[in-house]
């Protein structure tokens, strides 16, 4: 088992850990903000499930039906676990809206915030684990579940703060206040998932200063050749494909060329990981004076 597998594993126990302490503080206290707490948890878990199985899904070979391999299935993760956490904000919209109707004191407050607490450090402590491991294995499940965590977070931090209010002030509207506001804070982040996701889905291209790295690259080792153009950047999963143009002069033997092309290969590898790399030479008369001219 990978590094990576590992990580989501041990997601899923500290995302049960989690969700059994903050639905521990809900009970005790029956307050509408820590009920909409321990249900964006329970979305945690399964998306930490979802991200175990697309990680191991990721990592099968390449095969005659999926040449380029399985690494896109990971987005696929990220859309899904999107999709719950905006269910989980309308669910818990609903149960401050049932709040709001029927307000009632919140019950044995400490006791609840301090589970809650215990929670919310337990998660940031494992979101920086996730947002680090996600960044250095460019782990589009990692990464997504280590926002999301780190979203919970920011959450929890309000809820305690609005509880305790509710608490000293005795005003339960607060409460239900704070759960509908948490409720829309969820519904962004679910959107926002999405749409990142669907972008990876869609091969949409990296950050401008990816692509503008390359090309730098590029620029600085293809001396010997002239030019190269229609350069193209797209990720699927951890991996970036990146494809180009290259154009050598026409009288250029086809092993200096090769020479160019290894030397150009080596400069990218050198510089960015999981890169999948595709040149195309062409004699100088397809040169567009375009692209990246080579000096």
């Amino acid at each position: 088992m990978g590094r990576t597998q590992q990580i989501a594993s041990f997601s899923i126990i500290v995302g049960l850990s989690v969700l059994g302490l903050k639905a521990g503080a809900w009970w005790l206290t029956g307050s509408a903000a820590l009920f909409s707490d321990a249900l964006e948890s329970t979305v945690n878990v399964a998306a930490s499930l979802m991200a175990l199985t697309a990680l191991r899904m990721s990592e099968k070979p390449a095969d005659a039906n999926h040449p380029y391999g399985h690494e896109k299935v990971e987005f696929f993760a990220a859309v899904i676990e999107g999709a719950l956490i905006i269910i989980a904000s309308f669910t818990i919209l609903e149960h401050a809206w049932e709040s709001w109707r029927r307000p009632m004191l919140v019950a044995t407050p400490w006791a609840g915030l301090a589970l809650n607490g215990l929670a919310t450090a337990l998660n940031a402590v494992w979101a920086v684990v996730l947002s680090r491991t996600g960044r250095e294995t460019r782990s589009p499940a990692l990464t997504a579940d280590g926002r999301h965590l780190w979203t919970d977070v920011v959450t929890s931090v309000a809820v305690i703060a609005g509880v305790s209010i509710t608490v000293w002030t005795g005003e339960t509207l607060i409460d239900t206040l704070l759960a509908a506001a948490v409720a829309v804070h969820v519904l962004w982040s679910g959107l926002r998932l999405v749409s990142e996701s669907v972008g990876g889905l869609m091969d949409a291209a990296p950050p401008p200063e990816v692509v503008e790295r390359i090309r730098r690259l590029v620029g600085e080792h293809a001396y010997g050749a002239l030019e190269a153009h229609d350069l193209r950047t797209r990720h699927a999963g951890r991996l970036t494909y990146l494809e180009f143009h290259l154009v050598v002069p026409g009288d250029l033997r086809v092993s200096e060329a090769h020479a160019i092309c290894d030397r150009i290969e080596a400069a990218l590898r050198e510089d960015m990981e999981h890169l999948v790399i595709t040149i195309h030479v062409e004699p100088e008369a397809k040169a567009k004076h375009q692209g990246v001219l080579v000096l």
